[in-house]
């Protein structure tokens, strides 16, 4: 791999913060009016890709994070069932797994004594299940927001003998 200049290096730093071609131009030095363009340039660059295709992969080692842990927890929170994680009366089941638990975003317990005796709340909730899906459809490509026009058919004009010149 070549070398990158300090300014390339800097701005490769800079757009692991956020993927962002451009506020990572700015936040490397380049300047505001033409941060598009060199973000632009930049991520065209094949050194800096390579680059950030490196520290890319360091980190997902260096954190545990990669593409196959997302999809696995989009998973568990996509295809959990309340009724695995909730007994009828709203209590936390003792066989609920790991994962179960971990598709929960919240749960509440209030207890109140009352004149007549006491009373019980409970409120679970659980990750979104349609957005654990939805990303999950997009990852397999199940749906797709574009649209592809290109489309070769061959055209047959007849009756040419007919045309004027």
């Amino acid at each position: 791999m070549a070398k990158l200049r300090d300014k390339q290096q800097r701005f490769v730093d800079e757009y692991l913060i956020d993927l962002n071609a451009t506020q990572a131009a700015i936040r490397a030095g380049y300047s505001v009016k033409t941060a598009n363009e060199q973000g632009s340039r930049l991520l065209a660059n094949v050194s800096v890709q390579t680059a950030i295709a490196e520290k890319m992969a360091e980190r997902s080692r260096r954190t545990g994070v990669n593409q196959d842990r997302v999809v696995l927890e989009l998973a568990k929170i996509a295809f959990v069932k309340l009724t695995d994680i909730i007994d009828e009366k709203g209590k936390i089941k003792d066989t609920a797994t790991e994962d179960d638990l971990a598709c929960l975003e919240g749960y509440k317990y209030k207890y109140s004594d009352t004149d007549g005796g006491y009373s019980v709340e409970r409120e679970v909730k659980l990750s979104s299940k349609m957005k654990a899906l939805e990303l999950l459809g997009k990852h397999l490509g199940m749906w797709n927001d574009k649209v592809d026009l290109n489309v070769a058919l061959p055209i047959v004009i007849t009756g040419g003998d007919q045309l004027e010149d």
